[in-house]
């Protein structure tokens, strides 16, 4: 069977479950805070209409709350006919505003939806009140994830908060067409060889692309750099809960040698990604890689409609990395907390995963999933007949840890892009003063 996966924002799984041998942020400490929940609630999602029951005791009603594309509006309507019961769907237009609105419910007591998406790069600010959520542990869904997707949303007291619903496995495309014209080979198997090695290896055959081409090497410093940290094992807080950003010489390290390339190197074609500019390059012969999670995928196919060349290559700088993916959770003040467990338990299963992927390419997070036959057969059409279903596949097997993210880890990061590319794009800093603007804003964190 062959599909082609479209855009979700936001593996054959090795055997067995391994321990992250990670401790879990103490709930109630942090930056966030207790008094940072407690607001008034506004913008939620209504729980009104969720505590009807039916004759037999069932909710009439569940809701659910996700942001961008989660893939499940056929989801919905197929277990609405499989059980009778009607679910209110909240598609809130992005993470950010989702993950203000489910804390303004948590602050308050109420409000929050049945179900609620969270991304899982801020997971963990919401780890820090875990007893606010129900206990999602199930002996028979323990196997159901893979393991590093499951550890990362258990917490100090072995409670699961969330269902894991996608993942994000980086493969990397590329523009055939420009890697030909350039002198570099051109096939997806020898591609892989040429760009298989560490950030060293890519950065290096980027030069000598940049040197026989008109176009940049990739996009901006800021796609690169989600790449690079989400390879770090412990890269902006302790797992103690210091803030250590500015003193990790791994963190500063990986923004130099970028700097370096995209800047001195001159790699970059100088765009921050999701700008105005960024999408309208797709069109244009303005770079010829982008770090690609299976998202991404229809993100190009998008921008880039009408343009031939883009292939996927079963490679990644520094051997794997994923970036992005979200959860399942179910709030504790729900009056519905059995029925919505029931549901986000479905919903993440195996084989709705798989209609979740065949209908907007949310990659699955699921061993059985990630096994199937639709999986490892799924092709692009538009990226030459790729096999992404495949690739995808061996780039999860490739992930061996995730980055500890604390909770500041998202503010953090933004605020490294924007270090990042106040030298690359905006051009209105050098590399050392930008770094300095960025160890002030973490320490306003401290």
């Amino acid at each position: 069977m062959e599909t082609t996966p479209s855009f979700h924002p936001s593996s054959a799984a090795g055997p067995g479950r391994r321990s992250s041998g990670r401790r879990r942020i103490t709930r109630g400490t942090g930056i966030l805070g207790i008094a940072a929940l407690a607001l008034t609630a506004c913008g939620g999602s209504s729980d009104a209409e969720s505590s009807n029951e039916g004759g037999d005791g069932a909710p009439e009603t569940l809701t659910v709350t996700t942001f961008n594309e989660f893939g499940y509006e056929e989801l919905f309507e197929e277990y609405e006919e499989l059980t009778g019961i009607t679910i209110q769907h909240n598609k809130v237009d992005t993470a950010e505003n989702a993950r203000d609105s489910l804390r303004n419910s948590l602050g308050a007591g109420s409000g929050a939806s049945d179900i609620e998406a969270v991304e899982v790069d801020w997971l963990v600010e919401f780890m820090q009140y875990s007893d606010r959520f129900a206990d999602l542990s199930d002996a028979e869904l323990e196997d159901r994830w893979l393991d590093w997707k499951y550890q990362d949303a258990v917490d100090d007291d072995g409670r699961l908060i969330g269902y894991g619903t996608d993942i994000g496995p980086q493969a990397l495309c590329y523009r055939a067409d420009l890697f030909e014209e350039a002198g570099l080979p051109s096939d997806r198997e020898e591609v892989a060889a040429l760009l298989e090695g560490d950030w060293d290896n890519y950065f290096e055959v980027g030069r000598e692309f940049v040197a026989n081409s008109e176009a940049a090497w990739y996009s901006g410093s800021d796609n690169i750099w989600q790449g690079m940290i989400n390879q770090v094992e412990v890269p902006y807080e302790s797992e103690d809960g210091e803030v250590i950003a500015d003193e990790n010489s791994e963190v500063k390290a990986l923004y130099d040698q970028l700097l370096e390339a995209s800047v001195d190197d001159e790699l970059s074609a100088g765009l921050g990604q999701w700008g105005g500019d960024w999408t309208d390059s797709f069109q244009r012969d303005s770079f010829a890689t982008m770090l690609c999670p299976g998202w991404m995928l229809g993100v190009i196919e998008g921008n880039a409609a009408g343009v031939e060349g883009w292939d996927v290559a079963d490679v990644f700088p520094g051997g794997g990395g994923n970036w992005g993916g979200s959860y399942l959770t179910v709030p504790a003040q729900g009056d519905n907390i059995e029925a919505a467990q029931e549901l986000a338990a479905w919903l993440t299963a195996p084989e709705q995963q798989v209609k979740a992927f065949e209908a907007i390419g949310a990659f699955p997070s699921t061993n059985e999933a990630l096994a199937s036959d639709e999986i490892q057969a799924a092709a692009n059409e538009f990226f030459n007949d790729a096999p992404v279903g495949e690739i995808l596949a061996n780039r999860a097997e490739a992930i061996e840890t995730q980055p500890y993210k604390g909770p500041n880890y998202l503010l953090i990061n933004v605020a490294i892009q924007d270090a990042l590319n106040r030298v690359d794009v905006d051009g209105v800093d050098d590399a050392d003063s930008s770094w300095e603007k960025f160890l002030n804003d973490v320490q306003a964190m401290k």
